[in-house]
């Protein structure tokens, strides 16, 4: 039997198995390399003229389930045109504008959760401003619902804003002012159930935490509220109690509201402020023998697009009962309207940001839906503006656009490869955002980071709502967790 020396066999077959086992390690990192850049088409980081309802599952017509819309998108009943069928959208105001809003809404809520804030004082009802100490976000937020009031039902589009608590509508007959609004201004004496709350209840005095501002009288002994928020927008008027309608199978009596008498600001033509937060008197609380303290929301990656509303745990879309809603336990509590949450590490492309956990614990951080443009602690965001312009440096930089500073120019091109931003939340919580919530459009050719950096270290950090677009948000308030799960519109 003839025999072969293996001398000659073995290096070939070790040369095919190295190519063999480099190829095959060329494509896995090649593969794993492409998951950690998204490739965005240029044009959908503009708006659309036209409405396109979100076909996701979630945002479907269900038990509790509210539609939601984007104040100045074509959804918006705010910017049709009742004259005409159109559904495209009125000009909708600059973003520099928009952002100018926001970092008054951001400087309100950081003030208001500084230490050394000030305390309310007494509404004086005679004055044409309130105090302006009082702190609260402001009230100019992005989406709207549509709830209804009173008896028989007017329905009304509200801002949801889970930085706030007290639900107010302007109301007739506006004994000192009203901005102009798209719904016809709700009339108390044209219902049925609505009646004032009086200076010497109880329901009054709970008032001083939901605004900031404790309560006044009138001659008439009826409870009066006071609001202003960041930007000096405010609303005065009438305590008071009315059948509120979420759905034809939601109805909840005696729901406590401010009936406003005199209304100035920055509102758009909307007819006041739903409040989502934790005070008792918010939707959440107000609603909770129902609902128990349950909420979710998905905001749309554009404004062209609708998202939803769904109060309780099991009325709303498929996301709710889905397995890829992930929860992180709220961090302990700074006041009694947000909603805290603890921000373990991000990263940029796949790598983790050196940030050093001293750098998110300073001050802490929120969860908002008003809030536009997420707000980092300066460390944390200086590592990621760093990170990222790392990544695109293929393409030219751009000016700095109001409170953005990472910004590229894009030129001719119709696609762009962006990197991944990722949040790791308490608990192990990965959120990955989606592309629409990494960049946001200045121009047809020039787009930013669409974060901004805290000026002090002090300051609490804001996780808003262009970084929550498509997502599930979740707030088991009752059960001290918030989730966040995939795809829950689009």
């Amino acid at each position: 039997m003839e025999t072969h020396n293996n001398s000659f066999f073995f290096p070939p077959v070790m040369k095919l198995i190295t190519l063999l086992l480099f190829y095959y390690c060329f494509l896995f990192e090649g593969t794993k390399a492409n998951t950690q850049f998204h490739t965005l088409q240029i044009s959908s980081l503009q708006p659309a003229s036209l409405c396109t309802p979100s076909t996701a599952s979630g945002s479907s017509k269900k038990q509790s389930t509210l539609e939601v819309i984007h104040k100045h998108g074509p959804c918006s009943i705010l910017t049709q045109d009742k004259s005409s069928t159109t559904t495209t959208a009125a000009a909708s105001p600059p973003l520099s504008e928009i952002l100018t809003h926001d970092q008054s809404r951001v400087e309100s809520i950081q003030s208001k959760l500084k230490p050394n804030s000030k305390k309310p004082n007494k509404l004086n009802e005679k004055k044409t401003n309130i105090p302006a100490q009082s702190g609260k976000s402001l009230g100019s937020g992005n989406y709207l619902i549509a709830i209804g009031l009173g008896t028989p039902k007017k329905t009304l589009n509200l801002i949801f804003d889970t930085g706030s608590d007290l639900m107010w509508t302007q109301c007739q007959p506006c004994a000192r002012s009203c901005y102009t609004q798209k719904d016809p201004i709700f009339n108390p004496s044209l219902s049925g159930s609505y009646s004032n709350i009086s200076c010497s209840s109880a329901q009054c005095s709970l008032l001083t935490s939901a605004t900031g501002n404790n309560p006044g009288c009138t001659a008439a002994s009826t409870c009066v509220y006071g609001i202003q928020y960041g930007d000096k927008s405010f609303s005065v008027g009438f305590f008071a109690k009315d059948t509120l309608t979420i759905t034809p199978n939601d109805v909840f009596p005696n729901f406590l509201f401010g009936c406003g008498q005199n209304n100035q600001g920055l509102f758009g033509n909307t007819a006041g402020l739903l409040g989502l937060g934790r005070d008792s008197l918010s939707l959440v609380s107000q609603t909770s023998q129902k609902y128990g303290k349950y909420f979710s929301y998905c905001l749309p990656s554009t404004s062209s697009s609708t998202g939803h509303l769904t109060l309780g745990k099991n009325n709303g879309g498929a996301a709710l009962t889905s397995s890829t809603v992930k929860f992180t336990p709220f961090a302990t509590s700074q006041g009694s309207s947000f909603y805290f949450i603890d921000i373990v590490s991000i990263s940029v492309g796949g790598a983790q940001l050196p940030i050093g956990q001293s750098v998110f614990k300073a001050a802490g951080a929120i969860i908002d839906s008003g809030t536009v443009i997420s707000r980092l602690p300066p460390a944390a965001y200086s590592a990621m503006s760093s990170a990222f312009r790392q990544q695109m440096k293929q393409y030219t930089s751009a000016p700095a656009y109001s409170i953005l500073d990472t910004c590229f120019d894009f030129g001719n091109l119709t696609s762009v490869s962006i990197p991944t931003i990722s949040f790791v939340f308490s608990g192990n919580l990965r959120v990955d955002l989606h592309p629409s919530g990494i960049l946001v459009a200045v121009s047809s050719t020039q787009a930013c980071l669409a974060f901004a950096g805290n000026g002090d270290a002090g300051d609490v950090g804001i996780f808003g709502n262009t970084q929550q677009k498509t997502l599930e948000v979740v707030y088991d308030v009752a059960g001290g967790k918030l989730g966040f799960g995939s795809g829950g519109c689009n």
